[in-house]
C-alpha cells in the first residue's frame, strides 16, 4: 500500500478544483497526483473502504439531495467515470428537519456507511439493506469533514463542543430556568466513543454518554477552553485529533491528551485525515488551507501537496 493511496482521502478538493489537477498541484518528491475518478458532482468527503474501493459523499449537481454516495472500485482501469457508475441518493426528509450530510466514515469489515449531519445533532448508519438508521443523537453541534471515525474495534468516535451557545443548538436544550447548568459547566471540545453494533440499544444519546475527553474530574472551573477539535482518525489504539487552528494531538488509551505537532497557522475547515503504513498522519487542510501535510511519528511536519 503506497502513501499516495493513503492521501487519496484528502485530495478530493484537488480533483474538484481544476479540470487538469495533475498540472495544477505541486507535490513533494516521491509523490504524484493521478486522476482516478471523474464525473462526481461537488464531492465534499471521501473515505477509504479498505478493499480497494473508496466511498465519495456529495450533494448532487444542484445540491438537491441530503447525500449522493458513490462506491468506486480503483482496482481496475483508471480513471473511473463515476457518471456511469451507480449511486445511492438520500433525499431530503419530508419533515421540517431538512439536514444534509457532511461527514463520512466506512466500516471496512461490514461495508456500512456512517453519515453525520452537517451542523446538526445526529449520526446515521446506512447498511447493506440501504436503510438509514440513527445511531447517535443529542449532539450539540456536529461539524462536517472528519468529525466522525471508527476505531480499531469498530466503535463510533465523534466530536462535539460544550458551551452555552452550542447547547442552544442541541435537540433538547434545557429550559431557561436551568440555563445556569451550562453557563457554569465545562466549556470546550468533547470526544465521545460509542458501541453502535447490532444488539446495542440505538440510537445512543450523546447527551447521556460520558465523554472520553475531557475525563471526569479533570476539568477546572474558569480554565481557558481549548480550541475546537474538528478532525479525528484512529491510529492503532490511539486517536489522532486536529483542532481548528492546526494543533495535532494524540489521545491514548490512558486518557492522556498529548501534543504531536502544530501545522501552519490558518483556519482549518472540512478537513480529512488518514494514517500511513509507517504511522505518519496525513492531513488535508480543507477549503481554506489548500495543502496536504504529513506528520511523521517524530512530529516532523512536511507539505505533501499544494
Amino acid at each position: 500500500m503506497s502513501c499516495g493511496w493513503l492521501i487519496l482521502a484528502g485530495v478530493g478538493w484537488l480533483l474538484s478544483a481544476s479540470l487538469g489537477p495533475a498540472a495544477a498541484v505541486d507535490v513533494s518528491e516521491g509523490f504524484r497526483v493521478e486522476v482516478v475518478v471523474t464525473g462526481i458532482p461537488r464531492p465534499i468527503q471521501i473515505a477509504n473502504a479498505g478493499d480497494g474501493t473508496v466511498v465519495v459523499l456529495g450533494h448532487g449537481w444542484r445540491g438537491d439531495a441530503a447525500a449522493e454516495l458513490y462506491r468506486i472500485d480503483l482496482r481496475g482501469s483508471l480513471p473511473v467515470d463515476a457518471a456511469r457508475a451507480p449511486r445511492v441518493v438520500v433525499p431530503f426528509a419530508t419533515e421540517p428537519r431538512k439536514t444534509v450530510f457532511g461527514s463520512l466514515a466506512v466500516d471496512s469489515k461490514t461495508g456500512d456507511l456512517y453519515l453525520g449531519e452537517e451542523n446538526g445533532n445526529r449520526i446515521y448508519r446506512l447498511g447493506a439493506d440501504q436503510r438509514l438508521r440513527a445511531v447517535a443523537v443529542g449532539l450539540n453541534h456536529l461539524l462536517g469533514g472528519s468529525a466522525i471515525a471508527l476505531d480499531q474495534q469498530g466503535r463510533l468516535v465523534f466530536l462535539d463542543y460544550a458551551s452555552p451557545e452550542m447547547h442552544l443548538r442541541s435537540e433538547t436544550p434545557l429550559p431557561p430556568s436551568l440555563s445556569w447548568l451550562t453557563e457554569e459547566g465545562y466549556r470546550g471540545p468533547e470526544v465521545f466513543r460509542a458501541d453502535v453494533h447490532e444488539g446495542q440499544p440505538l440510537p445512543r444519546r450523546a447527551d447521556l454518554l460520558p465523554p472520553i475527553l475531557p475525563r471526569s474530574g479533570t476539568t477546572v472551573a474558569g480554565q481557558e477552553p481549548m480550541w475546537r477539535l474538528i478532525g479525528v482518525t484512529a491510529s492503532g489504539d490511539d486517536l489522532v485529533l486536529l483542532s481548528a487552528v492546526g494543533e495535532v494531538f494524540r489521545l491514548g488509551p490512558d486518557g492522556e491528551l498529548r501534543s504531536v505537532a502544530r501545522l501552519p497557522a490558518g483556519h482549518y475547515h472540512r478537513t480529512n485525515m488518514a494514517i500511513g503504513p509507517d504511522g505518519s498522519v496525513f492531513v488535508c487542510g480543507g477549503f481554506h488551507i489548500r495543502q496536504i501535510f504529513r506528520i511523521r511519528p517524530s512530529g516532523e511536519v512536511s507539505i505533501v501537496a499544494s
